[in-house]
């Protein structure tokens, strides 16, 4: 029998397949996660634009649909070199803490994994107000405003635990 010799393209796609392959679990996960901390975000964002919108209506400032939808669109913009960053690097500890605890306590997975994301955002603005004595986002500043950034990442973690558990 005669065997042909590969080529260098050949072996380069082979090569190319088996990092893939091989990797792909990682690839996916990764994907999972940024969902969880896109929808976090979305939702945390838009809940601290609620709460500026009822704040300027309590002043007497009428705003309209159209301001409304420019509100959020803005805020989504803006906030997302800083807030954004800080979601996912809260995400990444809570989530970790959560994956050690699940060796002892598996069946907990789901309610470790909501508990832990809701800690996670109202971790964050309270350790702005801790580092700075201010706190940067206004939501932040009333206990009815932490808990919707609480179940804000409650909801995000809950995306986490879903498409995990679809996997």
């Amino acid at each position: 029998m005669h065997y042909a010799r590969p080529t260098p393209e050949s072996q380069e796609k082979e090569y190319m397949i088996k990092t893939l392959t091989s990797r792909w679990p990682l690839i996916h996960r990764s994907g999972i996660f940024l969902s969880a901390v896109v929808v976090a975000y979305l939702l945390a964002s838009m809940s601290a634009t609620r709460s500026v919108i009822s704040s300027l209506e309590g002043m007497g400032v009428e705003v309209g649909l159209v301001g409304r939808i420019n509100m959020i669109m803005s805020d989504f913009s803006g906030m997302a070199l800083s807030f954004l960053p800080m979601i996912a690097a809260g995400y990444l500890a809570a989530f970790s803490v959560v994956a050690m605890l699940c060796r002892w306590w598996p069946q907990w997975r789901m309610p470790l994994l909501v508990l832990s994301g809701a800690v996670a955002l109202v971790a964050i603005h309270l350790i702005l107000k801790l580092s700075f004595i201010i706190t940067p986002i206004a939501v932040g500043r009333t206990w009815g405003g932490l808990a919707m950034q609480g179940l804000a990442g409650a909801a995000g973690a809950c995306v986490y635990a879903y498409l995990l558990r679809r996997k």
